[in-house]
C-alpha cells in the first residue's frame, strides 16, 4: 500500500457539521442536486458577487497559533500605573480555567429560557447582589457594556425620570475629575437628544442654575482625590436635582458608599475583580440605584420567583422594559449584557469575600500610601490628599521622566499640561514595584520604615463602617475545593452548546473553535491597559489592520470602525455616522428613520437615542417590505428622510428580491441605507451589503464570526461604511496619541449644544477598539476559513435550515419563504393554530423542548406565537435529525389533546419542563407516564439534560422582586416541604 503525505488538517472541515455523504443525504431531502442549485434558488441573481472573497489562504489551527503567537509578541506588556478605571489584576485560576476557559459557560445563551439556566442566574444574582451591597444601593443590574456607557445610561435615565420641577431643565453637569473616556462619551451620547453637557469642578458648581437636571460625580476622582459628596448630593436633591456617581468597587470595601452619601445612580467597572483589561475589553460594568427606578433601570435584571413547585427560581425581571418590546419608547437599546464577565466578577467575589476583599483593597491603599509619602519625603509634590489607589504628582522634567519610565518598561499618566503625572496601583503590585518606582523619580526610602507606621488616615466621614457581603455565598466557597464544586454545580443547572445545538433565530450559535479561544487568555493580549502607546501595541495594530481589511473585503465597504461594543452599539454608531453625514452637508434636519415592522427591537431604539423620529415601514403577507407603502414614506419625508434601517436577508428568513429597489429608493430621496448584520451568516461570500446598496451596517461578530455569545456577553458590533461616510467614523480621545493623556483642556468648561457634532463625532465605547481582546476570535475564525471556506459556511448554513424546514414539513408550516419556496438561514414556523386547536401555547413548546434536552428556538420573534429556527452551519446532520424528531414528537403529543386522548389542562406540554424531582416524587398523579415525560424518543435516555427546576411564575417574581441573593434557609424549607 502506498504511503501518502499530501494529508493535512482543514480547520473547516471541523467548523462544519456535515459530511460529503450527509450533505448529499441533506440535498436529496431538500430536492436539489447541488448545493449550488439551492443557493441559486435561494439568494437573488442581481446581488450575487460577481467574485469569490478575495482573503488570504486559509491556515491550519496549528499554523494559525504558531504565526498568531509572533504577532502577540509584538505588544510589549509593560507595567501599568496608568488607571482611569483599568487595573492589572489576578484572576484567580479556578475563575479562569472553570469559567472563562470553559465552554460549558461562554457557549450558553442569553438566559430567556430560565428553567436551563439556573445556573448562570445564580451567578448573576451573586452580581447583583455585591454590586448593590458595595455602593449601598437598593438594587443593581446584571451588568452593562463598559463604565463610560453605564454613565450615560444614567444621564439617560436622570433626564427620562426629572421631577416636574426639571421638566424643561436640559443641562448635565458632569464633574471635571471624572474619566477622559467618560466625559468623551457622555458628549456623544447627550448630543443627539438635546442634552447640554457642562463639564466644571463639582467643588463650584452653581446648583441654583435652573438648567440643570442631573450630575455625574467619579469617586474616588480620575486623579485620585478622594471627595466626601454627602452635602453636595444633599443640596442638589433639594433643588430637584438627581446625582449619578461613578465608583470603584474595590475602593468600596474601605470607602463609604455612594448609597450612604445619597446616590440616585452608582456606576462603574467590575474589571478589577479578576477580569483582565485586555487592551479595552470585554469588562463588565454596572448599574445600581435606587428601588425607586427599578422599572427605569437599562440592561437586564436577575429576579427571584417560583417554579410550578413552589420552590425559588430566578429569572430576568421586568421584561416589559426592554428595548425588543418597548422598541421606539425604549430609552435604552441595551440589547446584552457583559454576562460572562459579570459572572467572573461575582465568583471574585465569591472566592475572596469579604475580608479577603477587605485585605486586597488595604494593601492596595497601603501600597499608593507608601510611594505618596517616600515620594513627599524626597521631596516630589504630591497633589492628592486623600486617595485610594492613585496619586498625582507635580514633576519638574516629564521627558526625562518618561525615557526612565520606558527604559523601565512602565506605563504612568502623563498629563496634558505636561508638569503632571498619575500613578496607579493595584492588586498585583508590590513593595518591590514601589522601589522600582522611587528608581525612576531618581530616590530612594526605606519603604520598611514607612510601612510600619501606615494607617487610613481619611476624614471619619469616609471611612466606611457598613457591612457588605454579608450573605452566606460570600463566607462559603474560599477554599479550591469548595470554590471548584461551587462552580461546576453552577455550571450543570445550564444547556449550552456543549449539551446540543441552539437553534435560535437571528442568533447565529454556532462553533466557537478551542483554537479560536486559545488567545484570548495570552498576557500579551490580556494585560495591555486600552491607553498604552500605540509602539507597545504593534501586534494588536496589525491585528486591527487585518481585521479592517478582511471585514471590508466581506462586506465591500471602504472602512471599518473595531469600537462598537455590541451589536446595539454598532447600530447606534452607524446612525450617529448618517446623522454626521448629514449634518456636514447643512441637512441638519434629516432626521426621520424609516424602519420596517420587522425589524429588531433595538432599531426604533438605537433610531431614537441618535435623535431621529421612527416612521414605521409595513410588511406585505409575505413578510416582505411592501415597496408601495416604503415609496409613499419616502416621498412624504423626503426633505427630512436620514436613513432607513433594514435587515437583510429579512427578519422572517427570506432574501428580498426587491433589495436593491428598496435602497434606491432611499436614496433617491438623499437618505441613507443603514443594514443592520444580524443575519450577515447569510451573506458571507454570496452578498454583500455594499452589493445590496447599503451604505453602513454593523456586524455581530459574536455571531457570524464566531465570538461566543457568553451566556448573554461579551459581543462585538464593528461597523462598515461606505466611501462617503469614512470621515464621520466613530473616534477616540486616545487614538492620535503616543501617550495616555487627558484630552486638551479636558473639556472642563466646554458646553455642547445639540447639532455640534466633530467630523468624527466622538467615542460610542470607553476604550478606542472596544472589546479589543476578542477580536482575536473572529481574526481566528478567518484566517483558517479562508474566503472559500467562509463562503462554504454561509452555503451550508443555508442548506442546513432548508433541510429542517423540510423535515418539518406537515408538521408545521413555514410562515415565510422566498420566491422559489427557500428559507435563508432560518426560517419562521407558525405555532399560532395549536392555541386554538388545542389550548397549546409557543411557550409550552418552547419548555417541551428542555425534556428532549434542546434549548428552544427564537420564541415569538418577529412574530407572536411563532418560532424562529437557525441551526448554523456548524451542525452535523445527526444533530439537525435529533431536533427534527424532538419537533415531530411534539407535534405528536399536540395531536393527541387536539384528538382529546391528551387532556387539554393536565398534559405533558403544560406541565413541561420536568425536573429528576418531579419524576422521583412518591406521588405520580398526572395523566401520562413519567417515562413520557422525561424520555420521550430513545436518544434521550442515553443523553439526559435534567432541568433544575419546573416552569417559572414570571408575573410572581416581577409582583414581588428580589433582585439579591436570597436567604439559604428558602431552599432550606422548600427541601423540607418536599
Amino acid at each position: 500500500m502506498k504511503l501518502s503525505l499530501q494529508y493535512q488538517e482543514s480547520f473547516e472541515d471541523r467548523h462544519h457539521g456535515q459530511t460529503d455523504s450527509a450533505q448529499a443525504d441533506m440535498l436529496q431531502t431538500v430536492g436539489v442536486s447541488s448545493i449550488n442549485e439551492l443557493i441559486e434558488q435561494t439568494v437573488p441573481e442581481a446581488i450575487r458577487l460577481a467574485r469569490p472573497l478575495d482573503l488570504p489562504a486559509p491556515k491550519t489551527e496549528m499554523q494559525f497559533l504558531a504565526d498568531f503567537r509572533k504577532l502577540a509578541s509584538q505588544n510589549k506588556v509593560f507595567k501599568s500605573y496608568l488607571g482611569t478605571g483599568y487595573y492589572d489584576t489576578f484572576t484567580p485560576n479556578v475563575i479562569l480555567r472553570n469559567i472563562l476557559e470553559n465552554p460549558a459557560w461562554y457557549t450558553a445563551y442569553t438566559p430567556y429560557q430560565a428553567e436551563i439556566a439556573q445556573g448562570r442566574l445564580e451567578a448573576l444574582l451573586n452580581f447583583q447582589t455585591m454590586v448593590s451591597d458595595l455602593t449601598g444601593m437598593d438594587l443593581a443590574n446584571a451588568s452593562l457594556l463598559d463604565e463610560a456607557t453605564a454613565a450615560a445610561e444614567a444621564m439617560h435615565m436622570l433626564y427620562a425620570m426629572r421631577p416636574a420641577t426639571k421638566k424643561s431643565a436640559s443641562t448635565f453637569f458632569v464633574s471635571k475629575h471624572c474619566h477622559p473616556q467618560t466625559i468623551d462619551l457622555i458628549f456623544t451620547r447627550a448630543t443627539p437628544i438635546g442634552i447640554k453637557v457642562l463639564v466644571g469642578d463639582h467643588r463650584t458648581v452653581d446648583l441654583t442654575n435652573g438648567d440643570i437636571f442631573g450630575l455625574l460625580l467619579q469617586y474616588p476622582a480620575s486623579n485620585g482625590d478622594v471627595f466626601d459628596y454627602t452635602d453636595l448630593i444633599a443640596s442638589a436633591h433639594e433643588l430637584g436635582i438627581t446625582v449619578a456617581v461613578a465608583a470603584d468597587l474595590l475602593a468600596l470595601t474601605l470607602l463609604t458608599s455612594p448609597g450612604e452619601m445619597g446616590a440616585d445612580v452608582v456606576v462603574g467597572s467590575a474589571q478589577r475583580f479578576g477580569v483582565p483589561m485586555g487592551y479595552g475589553g470585554p469588562h463588565a460594568a454596572f448599574f445600581a440605584t435606587r428601588d425607586a427606578f427599578k422599572r427605569q433601570i437599562p440592561g437586564r435584571i436577575i429576579g427571584v420567583s417560583v417554579d410550578a413547585e413552589g420552590k425559588p427560581a430566578m429569572r430576568m425581571a421586568l421584561q416589559t422594559r426592554e428595548q425588543h418590546i418597548r422598541r421606539e419608547k425604549a430609552t435604552s437599546n441595551i440589547c446584552t449584557a457583559q454576562v460572562l464577565l459579570a459572572v467572573m466578577a461575582g465568583s471574585y467575589a465569591v472566592y475572596h469575600g469579604p475580608q479577603r476583599l477587605r485585605a486586597i483593597a488595604e494593601r492596595v491603599h497601603g501600597l499608593t500610601k507608601v510611594a505618596a509619602t517616600a515620594l513627599r519625603w524626597s521631596g516630589c509634590e504630591v497633589t492628592t490628599e486623600n486617595y485610594f489607589d492613585t496619586i498625582t504628582v507635580k514633576v519638574g522634567d516629564v521627558e526625562s521622566l518618561k525615557k526612565s519610565a520606558r527604559a523601565a518598561q512602565i506605563n504612568l499618566r502623563y498629563y496634558a499640561d505636561d508638569e503632571h503625572v498619575g500613578i496607579s496601583f493595584d492588586e498585583t503590585k508590590t513593595l518591590a514595584d514601589v522601589t522600582e518606582l522611587l528608581d525612576i523619580f531618581g530616590t530612594k526610602a526605606d519603604l520598611d520604615a514607612i510601612a510600619d507606621e501606615l494607617e487610613i488616615t481619611w476624614p471619619e466621614r469616609l471611612i466606611r463602617t457598613s457591612e457588605y457581603l454579608t450573605h452566606p455565598v460570600f463566607n462559603t466557597h474560599h477554599t479550591e475545593h469548595d470554590m471548584l464544586r461551587y462552580l461546576k454545580s453552577l455550571e450543570e443547572k445550564d444547556l449550552s452548546l456543549v449539551h446540543s445545538m441552539i437553534s435560535l433565530g437571528s442568533c447565529t450559535m454556532k462553533l466557537n473553535a478551542t483554537a479560536e479561544m486559545i488567545p484570548v487568555t495570552w498576557p500579551e493580549f490580556g494585560k495591555i491597559h486600552p491607553f498604552a502607546p500605540k509602539d507597545q501595541t504593534l501586534g494588536y495594530q496589525q491585528l486591527f489592520s487585518d481585521l479592517n481589511a478582511w471585514l471590508c473585503e466581506i462586506t465591500g465597504f471602504a472602512a471599518m470602525s473595531l469600537q462598537p461594543n455590541s451589536g446595539a452599539q454598532g447600530e447606534y454608531a452607524g446612525l450617529m455616522v448618517i446623522r454626521a453625514y448629514h449634518e456636514s452637508r447643512g441637512d441638519s434636519h434629516r432626521n426621520i428613520a424609516l424602519i420596517p415592522q420587522s425589524a429588531h427591537g433595538t432599531n426604533p431604539a438605537s433610531a431614537v437615542m441618535a435623535g431621529m423620529k421612527v416612521v414605521i415601514v409595513k410588511c406585505d403577507e409575505r413578510g416582505n417590505i411592501d415597496v408601495a407603502d416604503l415609496r409613499a414614506k419616502a416621498d412624504q419625508h423626503s426633505n427630512d428622510l436620514a436613513c432607513l434601517m433594514v435587515t437583510y436577508p429579512s427578519t422572517h428568513g427570506v432574501f428580498e428580491e426587491s433589495i436593491k429597489e428598496i435602497c434606491a429608493i432611499i436614496h433617491e430621496h438623499g437618505g441613507q441605507v443603514y443594514m443592520d448584520g444580524a443575519n450577515m451568516n447569510a451573506q458571507v461570500g454570496l452578498t454583500s451589503p455594499a452589493t445590496i446598496g447599503a451604505d453602513v451596517c454593523h456586524l455581530n461578530l459574536h455571531k457570524t464570526f464566531c465570538i461566543p455569545h457568553g451566556g448573554g456577553g461579551p459581543g462585538m458590533g464593528p461597523i462598515g461604511v461606505a466611501e462617503q461616510l469614512v470621515p464621520f467614523l466613530p473616534g477616540h480621545f486616545t487614538v492620535n496619541s503616543q501617550q495616555p493623556t487627558v484630552p486638551a483642556g479636558n473639556r472642563n468648561s466646554q458646553q455642547l449644544t445639540a447639532g455640534q457634532l466633530p467630523a468624527a463625532y466622538g467615542a460610542v465605547s470607553a476604550a478606542p477598539y472596544g472589546s479589543a481582546s476578542i477580536l482575536t476570535i473572529s481574526y481566528a475564525y478567518i484566517a483558517m476559513m479562508g474566503g472559500e471556506g467562509l463562503t462554504n459556511a454561509t452555503k451550508q448554513a443555508i442548506l442546513n435550515a432548508n433541510y429542517i424546514k423540510a423535515r418539518l414539513e406537515g408538521h408545521y408550516e413555514t410562515l415565510y419563504t422566498g420566491t422559489n419556496g427557500r428559507a435563508a438561514h432560518e426560517m419562521i414556523i407558525d405555532c399560532r393554530p395549536f392555541k386554538q386547536a388545542a389550548g397549546i401555547e409557543v411557550e409550552d413548546i418552547a419548555k417541551r423542548l428542555m425534556d428532549y434536552g434542546f434549548h428552544a428556538p427564537t420564541v415569538s420573534f418577529p412574530v407572536a406565537g411563532t418560532v424562529m429556527i437557525e441551526p448554523t452551519e456548524s451542525e452535523s446532520k445527526a444533530e439537525l435529525d435529533r431536533f427534527c424528531e424532538a419537533m415531530i414528537a411534539i407535534r405528536n403529543e399536540i395531536r393527541e389533546v387536539e384528538t382529546g386522548e391528551a387532556d387539554r389542562v393536565s398534559n405533558v406540554l403544560k406541565h413541561a419542563p420536568h425536573t429528576a424531582t418531579v419524576a422521583l416524587a412518591d406521588d405520580w398523579n398526572r395523566p401520562y407516564s413519567r417515562e413520557k415525560a422525561v424520555y420521550p424518543l430513545p436518544y434521550v435516555r442515553a443523553r439526559k439534560f435534567w432541568p433544575s427546576v419546573s416552569r417559572i411564575d414570571s408575573a410572581y417574581g416581577d409582583r414581588n422582586l428580589v433582585c439579591s441573593c436570597i436567604p439559604t434557609d428558602a431552599y432550606a424549607e422548600e427541601v423540607a416541604e418536599a
